[in-house]
């Protein structure tokens, strides 16, 4: 942004959401980790200025499908969770090595549907978020693919990083996609589309203009979901921003806002609850 509108070196609480296409080579599949390792010192820094921070981490299918040596996406729910149970063990074991390079602890959270839906499990986790933030961790959060058959209507984990937002009380969820932000027209097709920087609040107009697909061989998630995302974390009380995450040195940016991306301005309604959305939308 050009102008000081936001300030978000006083945001105490951020969810930071990096989906597979973000963190894999897409000539390979495999990691990339130099930007891992950017994208932990950058988590790391944010710790630095005071703040809370939760990572939502995709790529635990990705990692587990490139180590078993599958060349495709699987398509059948056995074989994905097989990938999800050897991947997200790697997934987690380079985090927990990189973060620890810069002084920091990462934890492990895998939720599901019910974690939300289920009022003792919900309450639970919970708990487990604030004892973490208490004691400085970082959680690393993401689906339990190995139990769960919910990860395509999470949405490549847009949805489930704006649930995180609601339920730890996080005032600024930040989506890091392949994308600059959200656009009047699908700019690949569009040379006219026109990056909308600022929305004051989600309406059915704003919906209509999401585009369901993506185009990575990795990734899930489309436009679509990040703008349910958007309704969760506004309406939970937590500005948002989409951002190109090709460069994960973007998060600093953000928080000094000097990027560029769209904001979605926090719209917090009493009556809107975490649980009776999934219900609703999830089934």
């Amino acid at each position: 942004m050009s102008e000081k509108e936001f300030d978000f070196t006083k945001k105490k609480r951020v969810v930071v959401k990096i989906g597979s296409s973000s963190l894999n080579r897409g000539e390979t599949g495999n990691l990339n980790f130099t930007k891992l390792e950017h994208l932990v010192r950058e988590l790391c820094d944010m710790r630095n200025r005071g703040m809370d921070v939760c990572l939502v981490s995709s790529g635990a299918i990705a990692v587990g499908r490139q180590t078993i040596g599958l060349n495709e996406r699987p398509k059948d729910i056995s074989t994905k969770q097989a990938c999800a149970a050897v991947g997200q063990a790697r997934l987690m074991m380079t985090y927990q090595r990189m973060f620890a390079e810069y002084n920091q602890i990462a934890g492990q959270i895998l939720m599901t549907k019910n974690t939300m839906v289920n009022p003792v499990s919900r309450e639970n986790a919970q708990n487990t978020f604030e004892e973490l933030f208490r004691l400085g961790v970082i959680p690393i959060v993401n689906e339990n693919d190995t139990v769960s058959t919910y990860e395509m209507q999470f949405g490549d984990n847009d949805t489930l990083s704006a649930i995180v937002s609601s339920l730890v009380g996080a005032d600024l969820l930040i989506l890091l996609s392949d994308i600059d932000g959200l656009f009047t027209d699908d700019p690949h097709k569009n040379p006219d589309a026109k990056l909308i920087k600022v929305v004051d609040k989600i309406d059915t107009k704003l919906l209509g203009m999401a585009k369901g697909s993506t185009g990575s061989d990795v990734g899930t998630g489309g436009m679509a979901t990040k703008l349910t995302a958007a309704k969760i974390a506004t309406l939970s009380g937590a500005d948002m921003v989409i951002a190109n995450g090709v460069d994960v040195c973007i998060l600093h940016h953000i928080i000094d806002d000097d990027f560029t991306g769209t904001i979605f301005k926090a719209d917090k309604s009493e009556s809107f609850h975490i649980a009776d959305f999934i219900m609703e939308t999830i089934g």
